[in-house]
């Protein structure tokens, strides 16, 4: 029988592997090895998962910037409410010290009624909703063990989660149809708040809006007044002395050196601080009005949409997948845009457009925030 070169050469080579192998595990006894093949499943076993993918490393490599984020906004929203709370405080002090006074001795009997009112009507919103959606829950899933449905386990809580929740890192908790995590408020804004903290910025954002425009000519006055006063220091009274007089302290001819005092000035500090004080005021509010005033035209959309501002990148995300296969994807929470703000504002009848609406309510949400109709039947789902 003959044997090729080749052949055997590759029984030299496998002879060789095997003796080499024998040796390298004659080294280390039995036990050590269990532990070091231990140790090695360990390390392997805290970096492997069949579901990593792009998304798993790129949270695992920023990680400690989300805690860091995470961490100080969760100290610093105490800072942000007491914020809100000084801002508009010192709103109010102006309307009632600086303009109060001039819209009663200026404007005729009936703006003077539309403006306490409406001022007073929109101060009680504002104040109740803000208060409302700072302090309610926005609504937890159940922690102990129930039959509810649920689509998905959580991965921070290990729990299961209904449709439309989500983990907030900063409350450190799942939220029922979270929305976001809003730091004017410290509080999720979730299925139990989501309404005041929406009637909180449509009512700040009129609020906002109607001290604008109602200010805009007290802002124009102030303004001039300011400029004109800058010149009234500018121009200080005396004689011109030019030339070596300057050096040598010499006075025009018929001039004698005197003690004089210098007049005072045509306007007083508090004529200052009136003026610098409406220009404060529209400023602030005319800025607040235009960002705050944006956002809520963008909540409003969504609602309109049967969305939260988390549904719609998952929503987005779901038209692009089914599209690449020929399909149309539609929101399952989206019941029509009148529905849609029924079951938001929690209008079941005509009645409540007006109480729970246009005057403080605080009547709880529509559901539980665990189940939720899919598809209903083409009609009013809360007849009206």
């Amino acid at each position: 029988m003959r044997c090729s070169p080749g052949s055997v050469l590759h029984l030299l080579f496998s002879g060789r592997i095997r003796f080499c192998s024998r040796r390298g595990k004659s080294r280390l006894p039995p036990w050590l090895r269990k532990i070091w093949a231990y140790v090695r499943l360990l390390a392997q076993s805290l970096c492997f998962n069949t579901l990593t993918d792009s998304d798993v490393v790129f949270d695992s490599i920023f990680e400690p910037v989300f805690w860091t984020v995470d961490y100080v906004t969760r100290w610093f929203g105490l800072v942000f409410v007491c914020l809100v709370v000084i801002l508009t405080s010192s709103i109010l002090v102006i309307a009632y010290i600086v303009l109060l006074p001039l819209i009663l001795n200026t404007y005729s009997p009936a703006w003077i009624a539309w403006h306490i009112c409406y001022g007073h009507w929109n101060l009680i919103m504002i104040a109740f909703h803000y208060y409302k959606a700072a302090k309610t829950s926005p609504g937890y899933p159940p922690t102990e063990k129930n039959d509810r449905p649920f689509v998905s386990v959580c991965k921070k809580c290990i729990m299961p989660k209904p449709a439309r929740t989500h983990h907030c890192g900063i409350c450190n908790r799942c939220i029922l149809k979270m929305d976001h995590h809003c730091p004017w408020l410290n509080n999720c804004v979730g299925h139990l708040n989501h309404r005041y903290f929406f009637s909180f910025c449509l009512f700040m954002s009129l609020g906002c809006v109607y001290c604008s425009i109602s200010g805009r000519n007290l802002f124009l006055d102030a303004y001039s007044a300011l400029e004109r006063f800058k010149h009234l220091d500018l121009e200080k009274p005396g004689i011109p002395v030019t030339g070596m007089g300057l050096l040598i302290g010499l006075l025009p001819s018929g001039q004698v050196l005197t003690n004089f005092h210098t007049p005072a000035p045509s306007y007083t500090f508090k004529d200052r601080m009136i003026h610098k004080s409406i220009i404060y005021m529209w400023v602030l509010t005319s800025t607040v009005g235009v960002a705050l005033g944006a956002l809520t035209v963008w909540h409003a959309v969504l609602i309109s949409r049967g969305e939260t501002s988390i549904d719609r990148h998952i929503n987005k995300k779901e038209r692009q997948r089914l599209a690449a296969w020929g399909k149309v994807y539609r929101n399952p929470f989206n019941y029509g845009k009148l529905n849609n703000w029924k079951v938001f504002l929690g209008v079941e009848k005509r009645s409540h457009w007006v109480t729970r609406v246009l005057l403080p309510s605080g009547h709880p949400p529509h559901g539980d925030g665990l189940t939720w109709d899919i598809f209903p039947v083409r009609k009013d789902l809360i007849p009206v």
